[in-house]
């Protein structure tokens, strides 16, 4: 809960990012706060009130995700919200003929989003930016399972990862502006 607060005030695509893990933690605890207090939440060093507040933000989460049914897989409509406001901006700044760095990294891309959505098992519906959010996150995971990465593959999330970051640093300024 910390850490999801800080990153959507900082970082909108690493917000989603790390909600796409507490989802798969909460999915691999299979729903019990119990296991998951024992296994993640007793680690966390805070005071005894904020370890109850984070602990009730994840009894949320397991209470959103099974209302929204995505038990065993998909995004709560929070976080598909949040993809959808990064991709209204992405559409905003490839109309905005001056922010020719941002086109530049887009066209960079996207033989990349169209080569990695003929390959995955993305939806038909899925926008270019959660394309490459979901394979920011692939590449999260395949690392921490020790994986071998191709060079084609680590260029294509560099690319991504590139663009993703120029978009969420000028998504952040936007919504400083209008504050």
């Amino acid at each position: 809960m910390i850490i999801a607060q800080e990153k959507r005030k900082t970082n909108l695509a690493e917000y989603i990012l790390y909600m796409w893990q507490i989802e798969d933690l909460i999915r691999a605890y299979k729903f019990d706060i119990n296991l998951i207090t024992e296994a993640v939440l007793q680690h966390f060093q805070q005071p005894e009130e904020k370890q109850i507040e984070i602990k009730e933000w994840y009894e949320n989460l397991i209470e959103m995700m099974k209302i929204e049914k995505v038990e065993e897989k998909g995004h709560l409509q929070i976080i598909k919200n949040n993809i959808n406001e990064l991709f209204d901006f992405h559409i905003h700044l490839l109309n905005n003929v001056k922010d020719t760095a941002y086109i530049a990294l887009f066209q960079k891309s996207a033989g990349y989003i169209a080569e990695f959505k003929s390959k995955s098992q993305a939806d038909e519906d899925s926008n270019d930016i959660e394309l490459c959010l979901t394979a920011l996150y692939g590449i999260l995971m395949l690392r921490l399972q020790k994986k071998e990465i191709s060079k084609d593959t680590l260029a294509a999330v560099s690319s991504f990862s590139e663009m993703i970051a120029s978009l969420t640093a000028k998504y952040k300024a936007f919504e400083e502006d209008k504050d």
